[in-house]
């Protein structure tokens, strides 16, 4: 089985779907974008500058393409729902032709064809009826499902696009929530609560006319009850809705708690505090239940009153009926036809408080859905970015950068200056905070600095288009974060054309090669959700294989080798100096073994450059780089 055809695992656990789309792409890693993806540009992934749209609007924009479709299963709604009326009318005719009326004894013994008829139509309607019914909501189910693909590709689209301020705003539970449940709130308004608005209105309407129609006194004074029960929903809307809401919060409480818990496993067995987390996450769950049936039982609460007003209709019904049928103002046919109608409208009635439960949800979910969609990126491309497909000489230059993050007091860096030439390897080397990870993270344009410039071949990095200039980047991080796929699925993520041979060049340019042979099935062995299973130098090995996978013009290390013993760091700083394409390197380390041998070696301190220059260079400064030397070979002691 070559590497295209085998299963990427890890996005299943991100994602399920039975899309047609997503199955290709679970299969198929090298695949292009398919034709079902570029959909996306067909209804402007660009959001239209933020402006939001009403939730309405949004389901009618993402209805692009099926709105004829649903519009027809609409009008099957309508129709269905019109021909309600006529078996009762046919009903009618039968019992004042045929049974109660003047002449009905004469019709049934010479006029029984019309009789016939009339059975034949009613058998013939209520056939139709059904085929309808069936087509109608077989149509809504095809859109409502149709929509519920293209607005989940797209929020998928959004979310990974998306820049580091996103993700350190969003929890990961509540975005699994806005891509599951939320947007199946949203197709459940397309399959069953639009059409059954559609259904009430046009059932009660259509009945109403006809009840006008046989009897205008009789029609009004049954109708006089539906204000009521109109007035009650207003007030049980307005009760429900902020509940919907708060219902909604609390899902994604309690699905953060669960996904933490689940991904933090290994910390919790080893502080033994499996009962502590157990009661966390009992007390999301009571927080979640408590807020559902809260708002379960608001619906409770208003049922009684619209079930009393509807169950009035019949009473009214055989009061006022039988007056008029006792002084002659209606026949004994129209007074069944009532009666047998009189569920068209006090069912619709019932159905209204259901609806508007049902379309709070929907309401409260699609807030949430369309925070996401609608949402833009701060870090973009440029609109005059410059294109440049070709590989990258590797020169990286920092400009007096000063950086301070959206919702910090204090600066990260200060007026940072240094430029690193094309084949170069630059150590960084600091105390924990001093802002090392945020410089290297200012290359690939993760952040962007409030002061100054970060270049990169002498091109300013907001000038260049994201994709072109993080494909030429390499980067491997101490925190490893490895799929549930193959070890050779992971080695060649960045790049799922390269071929198996070099997968096995680079597993042994970072000194991995030896480890995976010993694995169960090699290259072939799947290796657990992020990386469980694996060592941490392990897992750190495989990270910097397919950092170098991409063959970059740019590698950047961060504290990669931190987990690997010396013997086995040594070989990959060999490595690192044999690669067969050209490539400048960024390391954030702290043992001397790994920066001694650095071109340059930067010293950041309260995110200043404090110290700049080779080993020995900065051994004679007998500065901060002075004193770790002492203190990691000892001569401190």
């Amino acid at each position: 089985m070559s590497r295209s055809e085998k299963p990427r695992r890890f996005l299943c656990n991100k994602l399920h779907s039975d899309h047609k789309f997503l199955h290709l792409f679970l299969r198929k890693p090298r695949i292009k974008w398919s034709t079902e993806l570029r959909i996306l540009d067909a209804y402007e992934v660009k959001s239209v500058e933020h402006k939001k749209k009403s939730k309405l609007g949004f389901i009618w924009e993402n209805m692009k393409g099926y709105r004829a479709f649903y519009a027809l299963g609409i009008l099957g709604t309508i129709t269905y729902n019109v021909l309600q009326l006529v078996v009762p009318y046919f009903t009618q005719q039968i019992l004042d032709n045929f049974l109660s009326g003047e002449n009905a004894a004469y019709n049934l013994a010479n006029r029984r064809d019309w009789l016939y008829e009339l059975i034949l139509g009613m058998v013939l309607i209520t056939f139709l009826r059904t085929t309808v019914v069936y087509l109608s909501c077989m149509d809504a189910e095809i859109v409502s499902q149709k929509v519920l693909y293209r607005i989940r590709t797209h929020l998928f689209w959004k979310i990974e696009n998306q820049d580091m301020k996103f993700y350190s705003t969003f929890r990961t539970g509540d975005l699994m929530a806005r891509v599951t449940g939320d947007l199946d709130a949203i197709r459940h308004m397309l399959a069953w609560v639009i059409r059954s608005i559609v259904e009430a209105v046009a059932l009660m309407t259509a009945t109403a006319i006809y009840f006008l129609y046989m009897d205008w006194r009789l029609a009004l004074s049954m109708l006089v009850i539906s204000p009521f029960i109109f007035l009650i929903i207003i007030l049980f809307k307005n009760k429900v809705a902020p509940r919907h809401k708060a219902l909604r919060e609390r899902l994604a409480e309690m699905n953060t708690a669960a996904q933490e818990n689940i991904s933090g496993n290994r910390v919790v067995k080893a502080f033994a505090r499996e009962d502590y987390e157990i009661k966390k996450f009992e007390a999301c769950n009571q927080a979640y239940s408590k807020t559902n049936r809260k708002t379960a039982l608001t619906w409770l609460t208003y049922y009684p009153y619209i079930e009393s007003f509807a169950n009035l209709m019949p009473i009214v019904l055989l009061v006022m009926g039988g007056m008029f049928i006792i002084n002659g103002s209606i026949t004994m046919g129209e007074y069944v036809a009532f009666s047998g109608l009189i569920w068209a409208i006090t069912n619709p009635m019932r159905m209204l408080g259901n609806i508007m439960n049902e379309f709070q949800r929907f309401s409260a979910a699609a807030d949430k859905v369309m925070e996401i969609y609608y949402s833009e990126p701060e870090i973009v491309d440029a609109p005059d970015a410059i294109d440049r497909p070709e590989r990258f000489r590797g020169k990286v230059e920092f400009r007096n950068v000063s950086f301070q993050y959206s919702d910090g007091n204090m600066p990260v860096l200060h007026n940072v200056s240094f430029t690193v030439e094309p084949g170069e390897t630059v150590a960084i080397m600091g105390e924990t905070g001093c802002g090392k990870t945020t410089l290297i993270h200012m290359i690939p344009r993760f952040f962007e600095p409030t002061e100054g410039e970060v270049l990169v071949d002498d091109i300013d990095v907001r000038k260049m288009k994201l994709h072109q200039l993080r494909k030429n980047i390499g980067l491997a991080t101490q925190d490893v974060l490895l799929y549930s796929d193959t070890i050779d699925g992971n080695i060649a993520y960045g790049d799922p054309h390269i071929k198996q041979e070099e997968v096995v060049k680079f597993a042994r340019y970072s000194a991995a090669d030896e480890f995976i042979a010993k694995m169960p099935e090699g290259y072939d062995t799947i290796v657990g959700e992020r990386g469980v299973g694996l060592s941490g130098g392990q897992k750190q090995r495989i990270s910097l294989a397919r950092a170098l996978a991409v063959k970059p013009a740019i590698l950047i290390l961060d504290d990669t080798t931190s987990a690997v013993d010396m013997e086995t760091e040594k070989k990959i700083q060999h490595s690192l100096r044999e690669l067969d394409f050209p490539c400048t390197k960024i390391i954030i380390a702290q043992r001397i073994s790994t920066t001694k041998s650095a071109d340059k070696i930067l010293v950041l301190q309260d995110g200043r450059i404090t110290e700049c220059g080779s080993h020995a260079e900065l051994v004679a400064k007998k500065g901060y780089y002075y004193s770790l030397v002492k203190l990691q070979t000892g001569e401190e002691e």
